[in-house]
């Protein structure tokens, strides 16, 4: 909370798992440095965030810095598409439930429904499919780091 109060926002700080000696310094070093770049990414894990509570971003902040973003996401990932990509991640982040995406968008369900159907055209992914879903909610993670 002191964090949050006297550094303001864009501020973050991550922590490692407990080590001990000097020989351990690289790995805690990475993993708190990924935790947080995760706090910048994801505010809500912030502003200090824990290795060990960073889920899938342990496995993403592991990714180059300048990855290039899978085929099937790339147009999804311009500008012109913003919302798009973010209803597409609040849904998977909703675990595909149409009527908590919709509320939590703020928006009708059919609404949703036309976004999804203009993602899948853009993407060629198949939201109905598990490898799909996964890839999606993956590069839309990905591309905030």
């Amino acid at each position: 909370e002191r964090l949050r109060a006297t550094a303001g926002p864009g501020a973050a700080a991550g922590v490692a798992l407990p080590r001990r000696g000097l020989g351990e310094l690289p790995a805690s070093w990475h993993e708190a440095a990924s935790a947080a770049r995760t706090a910048l990414a994801e505010p809500g894990l912030g502003p200090v965030a824990q290795w060990a509570a960073i889920g899938p971003y342990r496995l993403l902040t592991a990714l180059p810095d300048n990855a290039p973003h899978d085929v099937a996401v790339r147009a999804l990932l311009t500008p012109a598409h913003t919302e798009l990509a973010r209803t597409a991640e609040v849904f998977l982040d909703c675990a595909g439930q149409a009527g908590r995406t919709a509320a939590a968008l703020g928006i009708h369900r059919q609404t949703l429904y036309y976004r999804l159907s203009r993602v899948e055209q853009l993407t060629g992914l198949d939201l109905d499919e598990g490898e799909d879903r996964l890839l999606l909610h993956m590069a839309l993670k990905a591309s905030r780091l």
